[in-house]
């Protein structure tokens, strides 16, 4: 049994792939601990989950699009965010002893706490943009987002050269696969596990779907409805023509919609695992979430993104076929009703998805990615070395001979050959 700590932001997307992970190493035997805002985590992982609370932070809101949105996401987000949660990452690696810290990628408070303590610490890839480093297209524009690592690290007195917070030298796990990102290759360290699905609980109106229809889902996800816009109302204006052979279901927030065309329902949310099988299209913003739920579940995709990765995501799609992309802010309801009956009516959209699914099904999701993170525990065990990572951190080193249980002055102490209570002090 090992002992592992998660490190993820209170956010949908990041959230629920890393709960379905730990879900699964639970069901192994393993120890799981959290730490982040307790707001947020409580609810979701009940009143008996191992928590240490970051307490909570409001932060700026960000650009809508583009390169803007991307500078806001660092600047307003990502390194604001680690620099609050770090203290408490730090007192929770003291306090809990993990055998390995599991960091969602853009968490870097978790790759600097584990850095720094020593520890190994492995990866969660929950969005596109870093995985195939679509920036290297915009160099200028890379070399800006490495800076801000850069200066948060410094900042967190890591000066190592070769450190990385986005990417674990231990493992990295993507929840996607080669069917989607494209034939790249990758270090051997990266499992591309294909996404690691839960479902929240909720309510849903089962009996007001029309099996004589084709049924489509229209989207932004639970982080982009405010910039939605007018963006319901093309989409009902669109599918209003098609009444007769398609019907929506509309999720977005109360008053979003309040006069929809007769073959469309408006909720505030649906439960989209269990809705997906009953679908022949999406209509998203491209979220990473709604996108691989939605193919491996074999369901085409129109796709109108919005900022950061979802670009990313979006040409992923139409370059492996699964979908149309179409402008999020200037697509008129007619283009999207002609997308939309694109990838129900030609095959080739669905047979598409299929493959990706298949691929994703093949990759195995979370129990593939417990796996992995069983296997980085097993592997760090047996390096005959723990040294600190950074000046800040610096402790005598631990002999490379793995010390008798009578060295231990802690009789409790949880033995492997690395002393949890007393690493770095032999």
């Amino acid at each position: 049994m090992s002992r592992f700590l998660v490190v993820t932001l209170p956010l949908t997307g990041h959230a629920y792939r890393a709960v379905a992970v730990a879900d699964e190493l639970g069901a192994r035997g393993h120890e799981v601990a959290w730490c982040g805002p307790k707001t947020y985590f409580r609810p979701l992982l009940g009143p008996d989950a191992t928590l240490f609370p970051t307490g909570t932070r409001l932060l700026r809101d960000q650009a809508e699009h583009g390169i803007a949105a991307l500078k806001s996401l660092w600047e307003r987000y990502v390194v604001p965010i680690a620099r609050f949660m770090l203290p408490a990452v730090n007192r929770a690696v003291l306090e809990y002893q993990p055998d390995m810290v599991v960091v969602d990628q853009h968490a870097l408070a978790g790759a600097l706490a584990a850095h720094r303590h020593g520890l190994p610490w492995a990866t969660l890839v929950t969005e596109a943009m870093e995985l195939t480093r679509p920036l290297a297209a915009l160099p200028r524009v890379e070399a800006w987002v490495r800076a801000q690592v850069a200066a948060l690290c410094r900042e967190a007195d890591v000066t190592d050269a070769d450190f990385d917070p986005l990417f674990s030298p231990h493992l990295v796990i993507a929840f996607t696969t080669s069917a989607l990102t494209g034939e790249q290759r990758f270090p051997g360290h990266f499992a591309l596990v294909g996404p690691a699905m839960l479902e929240p609980p909720g309510d849903f109106a089962w009996d007001l779907l029309d099996a004589a229809r084709r049924k489509v889902l229209i989207t932004v996800g639970t982080l982009a409805t405010g910039l939605a816009g007018d963006f319901y109302q093309r989409a009902a204006a669109a599918v209003a023509p098609l009444r007769t052979t398609v019907q929506a279901i509309i999720a977005g927030p109360p008053g979003s919609l309040p006069d929809p065309p007769d073959n469309v329902l408006a909720v505030p949310s649906v439960p989209m695992l269990a809705l997906l099988p009953r679908l022949d299209g999406v209509v998203s913003h491209g979220g990473m979430n709604t996108v691989s739920e939605a193919l491996a579940h074999g369901v085409p995709l129109v796709l109108a993104p919005i900022r950061h990765d979802q670009p990313v995501v979006a040409a992923q799609v139409v370059r492996a076929g699964a979908g149309i992309r179409v402008p999020f802010h200037r697509v008129s309801p007619g283009q999207l009703r002609e997308a939309l009956v694109s990838i129900l009516d030609e095959p080739s959209y669905r047979r598409a998805a299929i493959r990706i699914g298949d691929s994703f099904a093949a990759a195995g999701g979370a129990p593939a990615a417990a796996e992995r993170l069983e296997q980085a525990v097993r592997t760090a065990l047996l390096e005959p070395v723990w040294k600190p990572r950074s000046a800040a951190a610096s402790t005598p080193m631990v002999p490379s001979v793995p010390p008798s249980k009578a060295m231990c002055p802690i009789r409790a102490c949880r033995w492997h050959h690395r002393c949890r209570q007393n690493r770095g002090r032999y």
